[in-house]
């Protein structure tokens, strides 16, 4: 464990240079005293760290210090993006794989060749892995996307550069459109890019790519990007976009699935003392909504809103109408 501390220590110093004992201890989850052991330790080892004192101090490496590591070896692109992207975030942190994790990226990043290490961290910043929010808020079976249409999609996003896509949009025939990329996000087993056509806004299924072309020419998009807080706007856009109508409906839960298949998203769930679920669910429009309830006979009641309840009403009025009892 401390040989392994050791190595992150001086991989901390080489890529960023001068730190405290206080944010070195912050870094490796230690106190400033294991620190300073550390460094000596180091130090008599022959490696050439050195204390800097005064109130900007700190530990530094000699200037043009070689690398007296070995870190990670063979590390290819797509493999330190994936580390990279991976990061020490949630996901490390629930599987208590944090620091771990976060020794392993200083590692890739100290693999990296030093004119790539720069362009590293904005590529991790155009990919965005499980946010917390979703354009579809039911469970999807996975995205199939062909390795060499997502290296290509990949590529152009990474390098900056304007993408062709052969796209099939939904209830369209499939045609070809240029883009300029700004990122990837992946939710679950989805996956999307999020993109500028023309100027205007455009986010596009992954899955629904039929072929894909990097092109030379420089993309049109912000140098830096926040990627979580773009994708919680463009899920907030889609939500709260056209005709769409938001119900408060009542359903079996032998049903939930039936009816999430037709939904565009799932705002809220909860279990009734009758074992029914309340969900609150998003359907395209007004006609959407009635009909997807409708297919449910008595198996689901909507509550709300009053529309809906007005047009389910009606037609169960025709309904019962021609099928009745003869007097």
């Amino acid at each position: 464990m401390r040989a392994d501390r050791l190595v992150s220590l001086v991989l901390l110093l080489r890529q960023r240079g001068r730190l405290s004992a206080s944010e070195l201890a912050r870094e490796l989850e230690v106190t400033p005293r294991t620190v300073q052991r550390d460094v000596e330790a180091l130090s008599a080892a022959g490696v050439p760290v050195y204390a800097e004192r005064g109130r900007y101090g700190g530990y530094a490496l000699l200037p043009g210090a070689g690398n007296p590591l070995s870190g990670l070896t063979g590390v290819d692109g797509d493999e330190a993006l994936a580390l990279l992207v991976a990061g020490p975030g949630p996901g490390g942190r629930v599987l208590g794989l944090g620091p771990a994790l976060a020794s392993a990226v200083r590692k890739v990043v100290d693999a990296l060749p030093q004119e790539h290490r720069s362009s590293a961290g904005d590529a991790a910043r155009r990919v965005l892995v499980d946010p917390r929010a979703d354009l579809v808020g039911h469970r999807r079976i996975a995205d199939e996307l062909p390795a060499a249409v997502a290296a290509e999609v990949r590529r152009a996003v990474l390098a900056g550069h304007r993408l062709r896509l052969h796209y099939a949009a939904a209830d369209q025939p499939p045609r070809w459109r240029t883009v300029d990329p700004i990122g990837l996000v992946t939710v679950g087993p989805r996956g999307y890019l999020l993109a500028r056509r023309s100027g205007a806004d455009r986010t596009y299924r992954l899955s629904r790519v039929l072929a894909a072309q990097e092109l030379p020419e420089p993309a049109q998009r912000p140098e830096r990007v926040d990627l979580d807080r773009l994708w919680r706007e463009r899920c907030a856009q889609f939500l709260s976009g056209g005709d769409q109508v938001t119900a408060l409906v009542l359903v079996d839960p032998a049903r939930r699935e039936d009816l999430l298949g037709t939904a565009l998203a799932v705002r809220a769930e909860e279990p009734e003392a009758d074992g029914r679920l309340r969900l609150q669910v998003t359907f395209q429009d007004l006609e959407h909504a009635e009909w997807a309830l409708w297919r449910l006979a008595a198996d689901a009641q909507a509550l709300a809103p009053e529309p809906l309840l007005a047009a389910l009403r009606d037609r169960a009025a025709v309904v019962a109408a021609r099928y009745g009892r003869p007097s």
